[in-house]
This record gives C-alpha cells, structure tokens and sequence, in this order.
C-alpha cells in the first residue's frame, strides 16, 4: 500500500515512529507530511525518517492565524495526495478529515482526548474521519460509533517493554543516574484547547523545589520562560533522550498530559497539576485504576504539597510503582502493533 502519514506534534512522532518502520519493512510506501511544531523537525532528523514540512513558515498563534494554518496545509496534503495518490491518510489532524472524504481516501485517526477536551478538533476531525483508534478510557462524544477502541495507551507504541529499553548510559550523558533525581516539565499551554487552564506557576515550582533538594537532585524541562531563581534548574535534553531519562526518575510533576502518561506507564509515580484533572478519561484511568499517578487541581496547592512528602516519605517507592506498572501492562496492549495491523488490514480500493 502507500501510506501518508501526517504528524503535527512531537508527540504523534513518538506514536507513530515504530509503525512507520514497521510499514516500511513490510514493504510499504510510506511519506511522512509535518507541519512546523516545537521539537517535531529535530526528532525526525535524529530519527533518520525522510520527511516533507508543508507548513515550514509556521502560523500565529491567534484564532484566525489558526484558520489560516489549517486551510494551507488542508491545500498542500491535498497537492501531495494528487501526486503520490495515497491509499490510506493516518495521523491526528484535521487536514487529513478535510482531504480524505474529497479525494476519496479512508482516514485513519488516532488520539486519546476525549473530545469534550478538545471539541474544536473533534468537531473538525472526527466527520470527516473513516475511524478513529482511542483507548477504551476514552470517548469521541457523538463520533462514538466511528471508534474502534483497545485496552491501553498511545504512549505504549514506543514505552512498551517490547519497544523501549531504558538505558543508563544516556542518562550519563547528563548526569549520574545513581543519584535519585526528579523531573519537573513546565508545558507553553498555548494550544486552542489550553485556553484559560491554569498550570505550574514560577512561585508553586520555587515551593517545590525546596521540599524535593533535600531528597535528590532537581531538573527543569520547560516549554515557557522561566524565571531567574529556577533558570539554574533547567537542563537541555536531546529529546530521542527524555524517557531514559524519565524512566530512572524518582517522581514526575508537571502541567504537560502526555509526560505524565509517559512516566506512569513507566513506572515513575506522576503528578499533574492542572485543569483538565478529572476530565481525561485515560489520565484518569492511570491515577484512579492503575495508581500510578495524581491529578490535583490548581484551587489545591496544599494538596500538591502534602502529595510530594507522602511519596518521598514512601518506603519501597520503586518496587510497589514497578508492580502496578506490571499490573498495566497485562492488562494492555503494544499500540504500535496494533496501529500496524489495522492500518495493513484495512480494506481498501486499489486505484489504477
């Protein structure tokens, strides 16, 4: 088959990376479309995957900027479809549910918001899609019957034991992994769909910070400026290098989903603090059934607080998050061979 695969965040390169070479190996043809976003270009580079930026001179950040975005690129993946002729379009974007339905071509799209999370992309995306893959913790509103679902997470395409093998000789390029370490990760929260949230400020990281230095050492990744007290604190981090990193990491605490997601399925006690805690089905799933994590509201900075020392003070930390990461992983699955086999079970209409 030929296969387009559109990717336009970082993250959907870490969902999709080990499809696409698997794809590839079984003798596919595959043309990765990106748009330009944060770290994306710099993670295919170091990853060797050939791919096209529709969208190099990027977009502004405003509600009709957006628009205007979207429309170019929705112009351009349909400009390349009338080249390469695509069996299948597959990623998280609304220019494939623009251009699939007009030119005839099943859409496959995968995510895990729910929908009431992100109910601008849903409302754009969702119609014009053939499927939409989610995890069973998750719900596509009134696409529901659109939905095929599977017991797990994104995250489990490239973190699952079958695909990921922590290794400490990258820690070392950073820093002595011997020596407990946490990781903090500060989110732009400038999406459409972060409007309003309220995440980690400056003051509530300086307060965290003071009650984690006596315990380990303390590292800062952060898509927003930080102030000077906590600069000291950042560290640059390839990011092909992160979930080693987060894998030997004590605990977790950020306002960044995905990251959090990332260090539960590894193992690493999370906490979230932001907004949308109660509203994600699978970050609810991973706190609420699995225990691997917390989710605590801004209006509760003491609950955050008492929440840090309770894990600190955690006899066996390690061990017992180890078991409920074990615990997880029989109960769900590698996503990246799931993707690959629905994407090459498709059916699909062979044109001349």
């Amino acid at each position: 088959m030929k296969i387009l695969v559109y990717l336009g965040h970082p993250a959907h390169f870490h969902n999709y990376k080990n499809t696409i070479a698997a794809l590839k190996e079984h003798g596919h043809e595959v043309e990765v479309l990106i748009k330009k976003k944060d770290i994306l270009e710099d993670l295919l580079k170091n990853a060797g995957i050939p791919y096209h930026n529709i969208l190099k001179e990027g977009r502004k950040n405003s509600k009709i900027g957006i628009a205007i975005g979207t429309i170019k690129r929705a112009l351009r993946v349909n400009s390349f479809c009338r080249s390469f002729h695509p069996d299948i379009l597959t990623g998280s974007s609304v220019e494939n549910s623009l251009i699939g339905p007009l030119r005839h071509i099943p859409v496959i799209n995968i995510g895990e918001d729910d929908a009431s999370i992100v109910p601008l992309y849903a409302k754009l995306t969702y119609p014009g899609a053939s499927v939409i893959l989610c995890p069973e913790s998750c719900s596509c509103g009134k696409w529901d019957y659109k939905a095929v679902k599977y017991p797990g997470f994104q995250e489990l395409g490239y973190l699952h034991p079958e695909n990921f093998t922590p290794d400490k000789n990258v820690v070392k390029k950073y820093f002595n992994p011997d020596e407990p370490y946490f990781i903090m990760r500060f989110s732009g929260l400038k999406a459409h769909h972060d409007t309003g949230v309220r995440g980690i400020n400056n003051a509530i990281a300086g307060r965290l910070i003071e009650i984690l230095k006596p315990h380990g050492r303390v590292f800062i990744t952060s898509e927003r400026p930080l102030s000077d007290d906590l600069e000291p604190y950042r560290i640059a981090i390839n990011p092909l290098d992160i979930h080693h990193i987060l894998a030997f990491g004590e605990i977790y605490i950020g306002d960044s989903q995905t990251m959090a997601i990332e260090s539960g399925v590894l193992g690493v006690p999370f906490i979230r603090f932001n907004d949308f805690v109660g509203q994600i089905g699978c970050l609810a799933q991973l706190e609420d059934y699995f225990k691997l994590g917390f989710g605590i509201k801004p209006d509760n900075e003491d609950k955050l607080y008492e929440t840090v020392k309770g894990l600190l003070a955690m006899p066996d930390r390690k061990e017992v998050y180890q078991q409920r990461r074990q615990k997880m992983l029989s109960e769900t699955i590698n996503f990246a061979d799931f993707l690959t086999n629905y994407i090459e079970s498709y059916p699909i209409k062979k044109r001349s």
